[in-house]
């Protein structure tokens, strides 16, 4: 996962709480958490879902890392913050983690088969600007000419119009325009998109 510049919300070793400190403070942490993803979830239909991720979302997710490996060695510790660090916003960007979801195993690939490439057919649309579609799995191989993968990282890159144009109120059109699954929603709820908005510098 990795990619753009991350410097403006970059998780540092020192930022992070120690095992003893995170676990008084995973109650409140994890609440926080389930609260944000959800705001922050938008689903395509039944079978796809993104998730903008951020700053807090990721801090979170390598705080359970940790605690759940029980890692204390810097080396460890770094390994989670390489592995998390690219998914946080840079400031002109949003990151977002894409499931394909299907119940049924046998339905899975049946679908991901046929939806070879569309992790690329993903796309914002702000209103008054051009659409730009997301750059999946940069330095990651998680597809192949017969299948996708269930799993993609995305990065939406957004000009300086663009984000002037949301943080000034504009709507965002968020859409998938695959053949095998066309699919978008016309307007983000308030709230999700003035999230989202936090992410911008």
């Amino acid at each position: 996962m990795t990619t753009g510049s991350i410097e403006m919300g970059k998780i540092t070793r020192d930022s992070l709480l120690s095992l003893e400190a995170y676990h008084k403070a995973r109650p409140e942490m994890r609440a926080r958490a389930i609260a944000e993803r959800k705001l922050r979830t938008v689903h395509l239909g039944e079978h796809l879902t993104l998730i903008f991720e951020n700053e807090f979302l990721m801090r979170y997710q390598i705080q359970e890392m940790l605690r759940v490996e029980k890692t204390f060695e810097d080396e460890g510790i770094q390994d989670e913050l390489d592995a998390y660090n690219p998914m946080v916003p840079s400031g002109s960007d949003f990151k977002v983690t894409m499931m394909i979801e299907y119940p049924n195993e046998a339905d899975r690939r049946v679908a991901l088969a046929k939806l070879v490439g569309v992790e690329d057919q993903i796309f914002i649309e702000i209103e008054g600007q051009p659409r730009v579609y997301a750059i999946a799995d940069e330095d990651l191989e998680r597809a192949t000419t017969e299948k996708t993968s269930a799993v993609h990282f995305l990065r939406i890159p957004l000009t300086p119009a663009m984000k002037e144009a949301l943080k000034a109120g504009a709507q965002m059109m968020v859409g998938c325009d695959h053949k095998g699954y066309p699919m978008h929603v016309e307007t983000l709820p308030h709230e999700t998109l003035a999230s989202l908005v936090t992410d911008l510098d």
